[in-house]
């Protein structure tokens, strides 16, 4: 954040990543919202953006159109302007944005916020991980791909504006560390611990069935070898379900830390925004020995 003057700072971030998905304009709507959930995770307003290309000198430019089009789909969307980008020759396709935001100075959110009995929500539901690794194996069918590449694409702006003018101590957007590293990222930031109620989380039904059968990417080994005893989980927790928490998240929704008594009324205005999730799953409490603790 850079201040600008007494009321507004500037917010400036940059996200990119090699396809997901493969088709190339889903890809680059993805790509484009999450880049831009940088800035409402900030409780901020994208105003431009730039493209960011890596791109093998072998493939169709023609498909670097689509990618770059599904881009601009949610640029437009965002209310953003696009100004230009830089791109590369690379030997493997990637794409994203770089943002800039506008956000008031007495209103911008930190991601290390978050008081003594606040209460956790979340705005999308999880899964993407083992889902985006299923649909990259044929493993899954073209509805849930659908599904899925249009929750990916969804922009956080609407739960963003919902709950702008609420009491909102601590947010951050779920991706790549998943619902545990950033999780521990809240928790370690405000000297708490995260509690979260694992049957309360909203997850995609077919993400815990996929996470049954094996099919996760390798976050969630990497994630709970570099988290360590930083997260506790119980052992009445399913594992599959565990596996879906330290898994990569791609264009998640907002965890939002908000006082006890405003929970309420932050789910209403997330469920009358048509949030995908408006659900409340954790609470921070005095610090324990570990960061995050799911129970």
């Amino acid at each position: 954040m850079f201040r600008l003057d007494d009321e507004r700072a500037l917010l400036q971030t940059v996200d990119f990543f090699p396809p997901i998905v493969d088709d190339p304009r889903w890809f680059g709507r993805i790509a484009a919202a999450n880049a831009l959930s940088d800035v409402y995770a900030m409780g901020g307003r994208p105003v431009t953006a730039l493209n960011l290309v890596g791109w093998p000198k072998a493939l169709d430019i023609e498909l670097l159109g689509e990618v770059l089009a599904g881009g601009l789909d949610k640029i437009v969307e965002a209310g953003a302007a696009l100004c230009g980008g830089h791109s590369v020759v690379d030997q493997e396709v990637k794409y994203g944005l770089s943002v800039t935001g506008i956000v008031g100075v007495s209103s911008y959110w930190r991601n290390s916020g978050a008081q003594e009995g606040d209460v956790l929500l979340l705005t999308k539901p999880l899964g993407m991980g083992p889902v985006s690794t299923a649909i990259k194996k044929g493993e899954i069918d073209d509805a849930a791909t659908q599904r899925a590449m249009a929750q990916m694409a969804t922009l956080n702006r609407d739960a963003a504006e919902a709950v702008a003018d609420c009491d909102v101590h601590a947010a951050t957007d779920v991706t790549g560390f998943g619902l545990m590293g950033h999780g521990c990222e809240m928790a370690d930031g405000a000297g708490l611990t995260l509690r979260i109620r694992a049957a309360a989380a909203p997850v995609i039904d077919v993400a815990v069935e996929l996470a049954e059968r094996g099919v996760v990417s390798g976050a969630p080994k990497r994630g709970r070898a570099h988290l360590g005893d930083r997260v506790s989980v119980g052992a009445s927790v399913p594992e599959a379900l565990a596996t879906v928490f330290f898994d990569a998240e791609t264009s998640g929704g907002l965890m939002l830390a908000v006082p006890e008594r405003a929970s309420e009324d932050v789910a209403r205005r997330l469920r009358d925004a048509g949030t995908l999730a408006a659900a409340a799953f954790g609470q921070f409490t005095a610090r324990d020995a570990a960061a995050v603790v799911v129970e």
